[in-house]
């Protein structure tokens, strides 16, 4: 390589278009390294502080990028985004969805799943680092941080959904699992009121935030209500006249509605039901199903914006009961 600084311009803008030429001239490609700092320096015969400030001010244009500020390469004039959610649901499909529709065509989105296993996110996390100009995550767990993501440049990185441990200088749209839940809980109160138990089903096998449990719990507590929390809706599982269920997931959701049936039960009427998380169908089962959850959407657009305009965000979206006629 021969270069020799001009008289117009900084040695920092030229040393910069230089580089340029030099990545047109290889023919190098999206993720081909470029020779290192020192190299070049000693080559050029340029100071490594006027290479290093080259190689940012490229970096700002989008037109090279990095891993934790060394090992440079030829960035993609696609802006390639990971998004990795914990397990398919169809509001994580309407999170896809509002986030795929709010991106220009050049953003290209890798959607992956870790199926809350640790192994697999820590897999997954390790081998994208460095390949992404932006990384959409749910977290493994709600109340702790995952060391793998440590590796992960932090304005780069918005945390999704669960959120409940220290999220310092880390850019989030979570949903509160605790307060959230009591509060909407207290909203309806006048409506629990008529049911003489509430009934919490709380699956095990699922990742719901188990603290979500003292939440439902010291709201029972506070307001003399009868309550139970238990692991799953079965066969075995009878549900009884007059009780309220609150269920996480689709498959307690159904068996409670199929054992409604069978009794000749009218749900909002004989007993209760509130799900966890809007679906599609709630609307039109029965009279129409009650939910409680956040707006995927307006998740949806939050991430769009922080992926587009590269501005930190830090926000949990309220929680709020979609009523209907099942309570």
């Amino acid at each position: 390589m021969k270069f020799v600084f001009k008289a117009e311009g900084t040695k920092v803008q030229q040393l910069a278009d230089f580089i340029l030429e030099y990545i047109a001239l290889n023919n190098l490609k999206a993720g081909d390294a470029l020779p290192s700092i020192n190299k070049i320096s000693k080559e050029l015969g340029v100071s490594r502080d006027t290479v290093f400030k080259s190689f940012l001010d490229l970096k700002t244009r989008g037109e090279i990028d990095s891993i934790h500020g060394k090992n440079y390469f030829v960035a993609s004039r696609t802006h390639n985004i990971l998004l990795l959610l914990d397990e398919y649901s169809p509001f994580k499909e309407v999170l896809y969805n509002t986030i795929a529709s709010k991106l220009p065509p050049t953003y290209k989105i890798d959607l992956l799943f870790h199926q809350y296993n640790k192994y697999l996110f820590d897999k997954l996390i390790n081998e994208s680092n460095g390949k992404y100009n932006k990384y959409l995550v749910m977290n493994y767990d709600n109340d702790k941080f995952s060391d793998s993501l440590l590796k992960i440049d932090k304005k780069k990185l918005l945390l999704l959904d669960f959120g409940n441990f220290e999220k310092d200088g880390y850019s989030y749209v979570c949903q509160d699992f605790e307060q959230g839940l009591y509060d909407n809980l207290l909203s309806i109160k006048n409506e629990l009121s008529k049911y003489n138990k509430l009934i919490f089903v709380l699956n095990r096998r699922h990742k719901h935030p188990p603290s979500s449990k003292l939440a439902f719990s010291q709201f029972c507590l506070d307001h003399n209500f009868d309550f139970e929390v238990v692991d799953e809706i079965s066969e075995k599982t009878d549900i009884l006249k007059n009780h309220f269920y609150l269920a996480i997931k689709n498959e307690d959701i159904v068996e409670i509605i199929k054992q409604g049936q069978s009794k000749m039960f009218q749900m909002g009427e004989d007993y209760g039901l509130l799900a966890y998380n809007e679906n599609p169908f709630y609307e039109i089962v029965g009279e129409g199903i009650s939910s409680i959850g956040i707006d995927w959407r307006k998740m949806g657009e939050i991430a769009a914006e922080f992926v587009i305009k590269d501005k930190d965000v830090q926000t949990y979206l309220p929680t709020k009961i979609t009523k209907r006629y099942s309570f």
